[in-house]
């Protein structure tokens, strides 16, 4: 699925808009897990495990977002964007979204 932050794609002429999609993905923090990163705060740098959990995060919700592209016919997104929200404490909502369009090679 090409995809882009931007309004269009280089190269590619939009011929079908679909309408927006997206992925929603909502995550949690284990205890384990902030034992784990706790320890990790008193060394300083990059808590690795909490990186490790976000990235899972952002790409389960933009596998989601692409199989709702899919799902509509789409070829490519464009204007993709994310999306963090805290709704609980230490429960996080990560979302993926764009529009679902198909594209052709531009003459």
């Amino acid at each position: 699925m090409l995809n882009t932050t931007n309004p269009s794609l280089a190269g590619q002429r939009v011929v079908k808009e679909l309408g927006t999609v997206r992925g929603i993905v909502v995550r949690s923090r284990s205890i384990i897990g902030n034992l784990g990163a706790g320890l990790q705060t008193i060394f300083g740098g990059d808590i690795s495990l909490y990186t490790e959990l976000c990235e899972r995060a952002r790409q389960d919700a933009y596998e989601r977002m692409c199989a709702h592209a899919a799902a509509l016919g789409a070829n490519a997104i464009i204007g993709l964007r994310y999306d963090a929200t805290e709704i609980g404490t230490g429960i996080t909502e990560v979302l993926c979204y764009g529009t679902a369009v198909v594209v052709e090679p531009a003459l």
